[in-house]
């Protein structure tokens, strides 16, 4: 049992540094891209790893929950994570020059007639 118990502290203890982690990395990032991609990586992981070990302790009934909350915090994430950059490419959300920025909205496209931001969907 004491293995168990171990693996679960351990499974809880990462989560908590993944979410320790990406909120530094909130704090500490230049710019909006960053600070973005620090957020959903570690919150994600660290949420994911809490359910696991919520899983382990729980009884039988409430592990389907928890997978269905996982499941939901694995797909929801990264998809707002994305709609927060888009926006803010959108309304020309600044970021650092040193850091790496491609700005794949503008690349042409076949069929692309007009460049600039007003015709990303086109």
């Amino acid at each position: 049992m004491l293995v168990y118990e171990l693996f679960i502290c351990l499974l809880l203890w990462s989560g908590l540094f993944f979410l320790f982690v990406g909120t530094i990395g909130l704090i500490r990032l230049p710019d909006l891209y960053t600070r973005m991609h620090a957020t959903s990586k570690c919150d994600t992981l660290g949420a994911g790893l809490i359910l696991v070990a919520l899983m382990f302790l729980v009884g039988r009934p409430e592990v389907f929950k928890l997978l269905m909350i996982g499941v939901f915090i694995w797909s929801i994430n990264p998809l707002i994570t994305h709609v927060i950059g888009y926006m803010a490419y959108l309304r020309d959300g600044e970021h650092l020059p040193e850091t790496f920025f491609i700005d794949c909205y503008d690349l042409p496209y076949p069929g692309k007639e007009m460049s600039g931001k007003e015709d990303v969907h086109a």
